[in-house]
């Protein structure tokens, strides 16, 4: 099987044919749409903490590990008391990917030793870069190898400082930076740098690079969701660029990527306001005595509360954030649960938006 070596960035072609360059429109006309959408939620972590959770679970849906939306919150919620491994797994993705955004939100560099922090999370062990051979991608059905990525650690390490370089400085190429990034994310899965965890680790780096390129102030464009539904296409255009050296197919399909993804999430935020705003009317005038915009924050930022969490975010004592959450189940506002000994309560309009995504 003819095995094509992986050149060195940027890609010696063209890679803004005009079909190219007409999804661009429409992708950063969707994109730009989502930025200013997101802008006009109050608190920034509502869409930080519910959507990087989303991600998280999609993200590693792909890689077959699979949890419920009920497992994953409260498995965030109880982290001592919860032992489902799957959603464990998802909560460590989402914490990967909000510690590395703070950093790449302040300098906007994602550097190699930055890639190899977010795996470490991740995957929880040191392993790091590959240093031994033998590592090969096979057909999941049939056990065929279908790619064998670079096998040395030198020549892996040389290839992760090139597009360390090709991600920092613009001066290598002057693409338009969706391009990029999906040149980025197509080298990074070729490189195949670590023995496991390539794909959730790429799909973070997706995100990480448009916020550092000022395409988003915070990280609410999650390609996952589009890639579980597409997903033969991904891995086939993920080999046939490396066979063939075009990149045209590829950069489209990444292109409409996020051209869906953007418009789905902007009809994500957009029923979360309206469901805030609700919200916000109803608390005030049927419980005027506890309403402030702290507690509708922490209804929102997290979708499965608890005592703990109230009492931290508006600053009182456990009597009060009890008797809150006691009145607000009363009037229908939030569900009450139990899981052993510990009560937990459920923002059940603003769960089933994640439920409802529709197909754009």
């Amino acid at each position: 099987m003819f095995q094509p070596t992986i050149q060195f960035l940027p890609p010696e072609t063209e890679l803004e044919p005009r079909a190219v360059l007409k999804k661009l429109a429409l992708a950063h006309r969707y994109l730009a749409e989502l930025k200013g959408m997101a802008a006009t939620i109050p608190n920034e972590h509502i869409l930080i903490n519910t959507l990087a959770l989303q991600e998280a679970k999609d993200s590693s849906e792909i890689e077959n590990v699979i949890t419920t939306q009920d497992e994953l919150y409260k498995a965030n919620l109880f982290a001592d008391y919860i032992k489902n491994p799957a959603a464990k797994e998802v909560n460590r993705y989402a914490s990967a990917l909000k510690s590395a955004f703070e950093l790449v939100r302040n300098d906007r560099l994602i550097t190699v030793n930055r890639i190899v922090d977010i795996h470490r999370v991740l995957e929880q062990n040191d392993a790091g870069i590959r240093t031994q051979g033998g590592t090969v991608l096979k057909n999941e059905s049939t056990g065929e190898t279908v790619y064998t990525p670079p096998q040395t650690h030198e020549e892996i390490q040389r290839l992760m400082g090139n597009l360390e370089r090709y991600i920092n400085d613009d001066g290598l190429s002057d693409v338009d930076p969706l391009v990029k990034m999906a040149v980025i994310h197509h080298q990074f899965e070729s490189i195949h740098p670590f023995y496991d965890g390539n794909g959730r680790t790429g799909r973070i780096i997706n995100i990480l690079y448009l916020v550092a390129r000022g395409l988003l102030d915070i990280p609410v464009l999650y390609l996952s969701r589009y890639i579980i539904r597409t997903k033969m296409d991904y891995y086939r255009l993920l080999q046939q660029t490396r066979d063939t050296g075009d990149w045209e197919p590829w950069l489209l399909y990444m292109l409409e990527g996020v051209e869906h993804t953007s418009r789905q999430t902007i009809w994500i935020i957009q029923r979360i306001k309206e469901i805030m705003l609700d919200y916000k009317h109803r608390i005030r005038n049927e419980l005027p005595k506890i309403y402030s915009q702290d507690l509708l924050n922490n209804l929102f930022r997290h979708p499965y509360t608890k005592i703990e969490s109230l009492q931290h975010d508006l600053g009182v004592s456990r009597l009060t954030a009890t008797k809150y959450l006691e009145r607000l189940t009363e009037k229908g506002f939030i569900e009450k649960h139990k899981i052993g000994r510990y009560n937990y309560y459920v923002n059940r309009p603003l769960m089933n938006v994640f439920m409802d995504i529709p197909e754009m």
